[in-house]
């Protein structure tokens, strides 16, 4: 169910909208779990397959952060082996699904250069969203070990990883930005001017995607498909397509975030800023700070500066 199909407009998203302040007009937690139900659906619409893994991803971790924070009785040392573990269960799941094919093909070369039988290809159907779902509890477990996380709703948990808008296509969140909002008896309230500017913003999104993205996607699927077929383009040719993968890469993805951020909005809830405005940027490292921002903090929060 894309964003921008007439399911996802025309009756999912309004069902969605009108329940959730209708059930919080009465009872909040009841609204969480009505939001989180809704978000599952969705998921389930896009693959059905991959829903016992994300499942699955959520209670275990939910169970590695109630093991890292901090608590009488429990050592530094044992803490610290317990998110050694979970980190490497993460990681593992992520790279067995994404890259298991890779790897074994790698490995089938060294294999029939030797002369030997090569291994049957695993041919893992990739999760959607997984990478995403992966880093935010990455970085939930992360604050658990450090002590930072004190909300402890499993309902508020389920919600914050599968949280719809962003769980296919991002961006990256924090727990520290998500769960106050859910606690905030104000987010269950219907708020006009909310909706009014996230529908702003997400049309605006809609027509990077649709008017943009789109069109010169099909310019650029023409010059890479003919080059893969054996015709070659010439010089002019080559670099439109090159410029026009570049646009359509651009507005798919910041068109994506930005409906993400405009659908949040008209929950109450905000969302972070993905891009901003990266090819105006002069140099790489102004490009790495307005591209896919919540990746890239991710990165540098837990990755490089630890």
């Amino acid at each position: 169910m894309l964003f921008n199909s007439y399911a996802f407009i025309f009756a999912f998203f309004p069902i969605v909208l009108f329940g959730f302040f209708l059930v919080g007009w009465r009872s909040t937690r009841a609204a969480a779990g009505f939001l989180a139900l809704a978000s599952l659906f969705f998921y389930g619409w896009w693959s059905i397959e991959a829903m016992p893994l994300l499942l699955a991803s959520i209670c275990i971790n939910y169970w590695f952060g109630l093991q890292l924070t901090p608590q009488p009785g429990r050592s530094d040392a044992g803490r610290k082996r317990m998110l050694v573990l979970a980190l490497t269960v993460n990681l593992v799941v992520l790279g067995i699904f994404k890259y298991a094919d890779f790897f074994v093909g790698n490995v089938n070369e060294g294999l029939a250069a030797a002369g030997i039988a090569p291994l049957p290809m695993p041919h893992l159907l990739l999760p959607i969203g997984i990478s995403f779902y992966t880093f935010t509890q990455i970085a939930f477990l992360v604050d658990c070990w450090q002590g930072k996380v004190r909300e402890r709703s499993f309902v508020h948990y389920v919600l914050f990883v599968t949280y719809f808008p962003h769980l296919i296509a991002g961006p990256v969140l924090h727990h520290a930005q998500m769960m106050p909002q859910f606690a905030n008896q104000a987010t269950y309230r219907m708020n006009a001017d909310h909706i009014a500017q996230g529908l702003a913003i997400f049309s605006f999104g809609l027509a990077k995607k649709l008017l943009v993205a789109d069109p010169v996607g099909q310019y650029a699927d023409l010059v890479f498909h003919g080059a893969h077929q054996g015709v070659a383009p010439g010089l002019f040719t080559a670099w439109f397509g090159v410029l026009a993968y570049t646009l359509q890469i651009y507005f798919d993805f910041s068109g994506y975030s930005d409906m993400a951020i405009g659908l949040s909005l008209c929950f109450g809830i905000r969302l972070p800023l993905n891009f901003d405005s990266p090819y105006k940027s002069t140099s790489i490292a102004e490009f790495w700070r307005r591209w896919h921002i919540s990746l890239s903090t991710f990165l540098r929060d837990y990755l490089y500066i630890p």
